[in-house]
């Protein structure tokens, strides 16, 4: 009859609370990069908050993107409760702050956000079933110390850009106690001992998630972004690998074997 009898289980609607995080690869996904915020916020000390509507983190400080705000749900024009929420967290910090939404959003331009774009999530097989791609030779060194880690900050900032830290001093984004969270790998490329790139990588619950990847501008365009991304899959060949990507990175990643899933839409307040 297509009546659902009082004894069977409500449907889900794929973003309740409790709902195990395996129940699609798009959960998965969006668990893990509020996870992955988290532990960049965590190592640096700075404010968090986690309810089930949302997840976010915030330096105090301009840090780039690891400002962020993550909807762990659907938020419509009435739920004006939970966007109170966000914009009373956000409120007292510097720099830009970001909102990633994985569906559509009620317009935020009167509470002082910034249509910012729509980033494709793409999504890899293991290296098990599909193989490593081939990448050029370049000297890619996983970061194992304090100089690591700033080399790794430098080129994030140069990088990506993220010119509110152009004159930030060493350790704005770079905690040490990134070093110790297994969790994460950060790697380093360079030139005749020179850094020009990074690759980041967050693995947990099965699922390996590329965090953030550039290259000095100088160094584009050689071989780096698809040597970081190749060093990345490799080492979690048993795992499945996803990332937002820029629509600038989204050809190379797919020519590797990545394929498009949905659009975020990101949301940036300047403060």
């Amino acid at each position: 009859s297509g009546v659902m009898s009082t004894t069977e289980a409500p449907l889900t609607q794929g973003w309740e609370p409790g709902l195990d995080p395996q129940d699609t690869i798009t959960r998965r996904f969006l668990l893990q990069m509020a996870e992955a915020n988290d532990a960049f916020a965590a190592a640096a000390d700075a404010h968090r908050l986690r309810t089930p509507a949302f997840s976010a983190a915030d330096h105090g400080v301009a840090s780039g993107y690891f400002n962020a705000v993550t909807l762990l749900q659907p938020v419509g024009p009435t739920d004006t409760g939970v966007l109170d929420q966000i914009d009373s967290f956000v409120a007292d910090g510097t720099g830009p702050v970001d909102l990633w939404s994985l569906w559509p959003t009620p317009d935020l331009t009167d509470r002082g956000w910034h249509i910012q774009g729509h980033p494709p999530l793409l999504i890899r097989p293991p290296a098990s079933l599909v193989g490593v791609p081939e990448a050029p030779q370049r000297d890619i060194r996983l970061v194992a110390d304090l100089d690591g880690l700033a080399d790794w900050e430098r080129v994030a900032i140069d990088g990506y850009p993220f010119p509110e830290l152009a004159d930030a001093p060493r350790g704005c984004l770079g905690h040490a106690p990134l070093l110790a969270d297994g969790r994460i790998q950060l790697r380093v490329g360079y030139e005749e001992g020179t850094p020009v790139s990074v690759g980041s990588l967050f693995t947990e619950a099965d699922l390996a998630t590329f965090v953030l990847g550039v290259t000095t501008p100088e160094a584009r365009g050689r071989g780096h972004w698809l040597a970081q991304a190749t060093a990345r899959i490799a080492a979690s060949p048993g795992t499945w690998m996803a990332g937002v990507f820029s629509d600038m990175s989204r050809p190379i990643a797919e020519q590797i074997g990545f394929v498009p899933i949905t659009r975020f839409t990101l949301w940036t307040r300047h403060r």
